[in-house]
This record gives structure tokens, sequence and C-alpha cells, in this order.
């Protein structure tokens, strides 16, 4: 098994790592860093099999295999670096780190470590992105020419915790947060960037944005405009997706996250399904379908990262696809209205 140790436990921890270890029959969750004491308490009830730190300089003397950092942006960097130093693999999740020179350092290091880096861009694995996928893949919508997504929420009171202090220059805004999974998933499936618009708004004193218009040109041709949004009273759509054949429509988020926050396991019966009133709708107007979405599925980056480190290949993110994200947040984020590369 690969012995693996997590660090930090708030909703990165303890939603999205801690609960797909524990059930994959590769890992073993043998360590979880933390030094909140609630979450701490939180972690020896839930994995009594781990031995829970106050903090990271406790865990890289003990005997390990695997560390996930989930903690704040701005430490990711030294954080990885120190992980590789003392030979571990390595997952950090997003957003990889705060600049994309940071990042290119980390993947030489782990080159020369001759360790896996990955970075945690789960959002790959929403059954409703993997279902546009194979949409578009098969050629329902033909040649796509505009491609819509949402991540919007309702959060008026702003961001808490580190989120709520935390800089652009450390990480901080929906850019950094939501708009790395857009981007990832824009790049995804309609390839490299041509050219960045970006429209960020700041609510508070700080220049951390919590509501964001991005739009990606493609050098296919494909637009991407994609919207971010804490002030969100009604979403939209999640996805609204043109081609020259047909269009694509979908509302309402993944459910893993949700389900996972409610108390319920990967494994469960019925998880990553959406409910019938979150089907897309392919088709054009007077001629459409519904389309049931695939199971959403985050344990399959575990189970490929499994693989890379065991029999060697690919890791289930490329660190690169990290770095790329990160240019165009950089170029947005130089407050210019058209950024070509």
């Amino acid at each position: 098994m690969i012995r693996t140790a997590v660090i930090g436990f708030g909703v990165s921890g303890r939603i999205f790592h801690a609960p797909f270890l524990a059930a994959d029959e590769n890992f073993s969750l043998d360590f979880i860093v933390t030094g909140n004491p609630e979450r701490a308490a939180h972690a020896e009830a839930e994995y009594p099999q781990a031995t829970v730190l106050a903090t990271p300089g406790e865990l890289f003397t003990r005997d390990l295999d695997l560390v996930v950092i989930g903690t704040p942006p701005a430490t990711h960097a030294e954080l990885a670096a120190t992980a590789l130093d003392h030979g571990l693999h390595v997952v950090v999740d997003k957003p990889f780190t705060v600049t994309s020179a940071q990042g290119e350092a980390l993947i030489e290091h782990a080159r020369r470590a001759g360790r896996v880096l990955t970075v945690f861009q789960n959002r790959r694995w929403d059954g409703d992105f993997r279902t546009l996928r194979r949409l578009v893949e098969d050629g329902e919508l033909g040649r796509v020419h505009t491609f819509e997504s949402r991540f919007e929420w309702w959060k008026p009171q702003g961001p808490r915790d580190w989120k709520a202090h935390a800089s652009a220059a450390q990480g901080g805004g929906i850019l950094y947060d939501l708009g790395t999974h857009l981007i990832d998933q824009a790049i995804q499936l309609s390839g490299p960037v041509e050219r960045v618009h970006a429209e960020l708004t700041r609510r508070g004193a700080g220049d951390a944005d919590d509501d964001t218009f991005v739009v990606l040109t493609h050098e296919n041709g494909t637009r991407s405009r994609l919207f971010m949004s804490g002030l969100a009273a009604l979403p939209g759509p999640r996805f609204h997706v043109l081609g020259d054949r047909a269009g694509y429509t979908k509302h309402g988020l993944d459910p893993q996250e949700d389900a996972l926050k409610s108390g319920a396991r990967p494994g469960d019966a019925g998880f990553g399904r959406e409910p019938e009133d979150h089907w897309g709708t392919l088709g054009v107007r007077g001629n459409t379908r519904r389309i049931e979405p695939e199971p959403g599925n985050y344990g399959e980056f575990y189970r490929l990262l499994a693989t890379a480190i065991d029999r060697g290949g690919q890791p289930p993110v490329d660190p690169r696809d990290a770095v790329d994200v990160l240019r165009i947040i950089e170029r947005a984020h130089a407050r210019k209205g058209d950024l070509s590369r």
C-alpha cells in the first residue's frame, strides 16, 4: 500500500482527499496534519488509523511514500519542495502554486528527484464535464464555436477562513479558486489558448476578486466564456455549449462535493449520480433530448495515481497543464482588456 499523509484538514483535506484515499485499497491514510484542534478531533474520530500531527515539520521524518498538500496556495511551493527533498511523491491541490515560475521550478525539482508530482484538478472527473467531453468527441455538437461554463455561488457574506484575507499575490480570489477549474476544463475541451480577456471585480478593499468573467480564444477558434462568482443569487446554467450541429445546456453542479459534506462516502449507492432535474438537454430548437450525466468519479484520480506510482507512466494530471492555467491567470491579473500571447 502507498503510505500517505494529508497536510491540511479544511475543505480540501476533509472533503476531497481523505475520503477517497480511505476508500482506495491502494493507499493507507497514515497521517493527517492540522493545527486546528476542532479539525484534529474530527480527523481522529473519522480516521482512527491515522496519526494526527499539528505541524508539517513533524511529518517529514516519518515512513511515507506520498504527501497530499491541501493547505492555502501560498504554502504549496515550499511544502511540495520539502516533500520532494525527502523522496516523497506529491499531490498538490489546485491552484498548483501562486505563480507559473514556482510551478515550473517544482516540475524540474520532481524530475531531478525521480518522484511523481501531480495536481488535484478533480473537476476533470465531474460527471457533467465527462459527459460533455464525450458528446464533443463523438461529434454530437459538430464544431464547437462557443463554450460557456459557470461556477457561481451565493455567498454575500464573503469568503471564510484564509480566503477572507488572502491577496492575489497569495493565491486569493475567485479566479485562483474556481477559475482554476474552469480554465483547466476549457483547455482540456478545446486546446491551447491564443488570447485572454478578463474582467475582475473586487468587492472589498483588497485586490482579491470575487466576481470574474474570462474569455479564452482557443487556437482551434472556439471561444470559452467562463463565469465565476460568489455573488450569484440565482446561478446561470453550468454549461451552455453551441456547435454547428447542436447545442447542449446543463444546469446544476456535480453532486459529489455536496454528498461528501453531507456524510456520504465513495462507494455508497448512487454516489456521483445527478437527479433527473439536473440532466442536460442536447439538440436544436424543436428537436431536443435529455442526456443523463455520467456518474462523477473523483476517485479515478487516485486510481490513476496509484498506477503512476507503482508502475510508472503518466500521472493523472500533468503538472505542466496546471502551469498553463497559471499563465492564463497571470495574464488576467495583468488587468488589461485583451492580453494576447
